[in-house]
């Protein structure tokens, strides 16, 4: 399974979106080389005031850029850094991913941990767009769709146009749940 980087996003303040970037920096165990989310605990506002202390799972975002076609017919303009993500990807299914897969992207390798759990600062962004990227399939399972969440495991550079390369973790494969 194999995809391609379209775009790459960081920021230093905390911000609901990322400005691009013509390259970002991945650090081991850290995350985004300058981004306000890179640490080894949680650096995420809500989760800080849970528990400072917790790993840090959600060291880079990405989403697929495929979303954005979805969910432009409903009359959303998204643009790759607007939900806040690291690496916006095309052509990979991230949602279907297991955890633990490995993605080789640049000179870097992430570890899936699992999908990022849509807020309400995504209505803030845009009005309703959240109930977009949050449903239910034809069981009554909540199905999130804004991205996935990934540990640094090798640093290097990201640049858009790397190809990005899943290698899927020994069996059996575990579904992915919002981290």
């Amino acid at each position: 399974m194999s995809g391609t980087v379209t775009a790459v996003s960081s920021n230093g303040e905390y911000a609901f979106t990322k400005p691009n970037r013509d390259s970002i920096t991945l650090l081991a165990g850290l995350g985004v080389e300058g981004d306000v989310h890179a640490g080894v605990t949680v650096k995420h506002r809500s989760r800080m005031a849970q528990d400072p202390t917790r790993p840090n799972l959600r060291q880079v975002h990405l989403i697929h850029e495929e979303l954005f076609a979805e969910v432009r017919p409903e009359g959303f303009e998204v643009a790759p850094g607007d939900l806040g993500e690291n690496i916006t990807t095309s052509g990979i299914d991230l949602l279907g991913l297991p955890a633990g897969t490995l993605l080789r992207i640049g000179e870097a390798v992430l570890e899936v941990t699992g999908l990022r759990n849509p807020c309400l600062q995504i209505d803030r962004f845009r009005d309703g767009l959240l109930k977009q990227v949050v449903g239910r399939d034809g069981a009554g399972n909540i199905v999130r769709k804004a991205g996935i969440m990934s540990i640094v495991k090798e640093g290097g550079v990201v640049r858009p146009g790397d190809t990005i390369e899943a290698e899927l973790p020994q069996g059996p494969h575990l579904p992915l749940e919002r981290v």
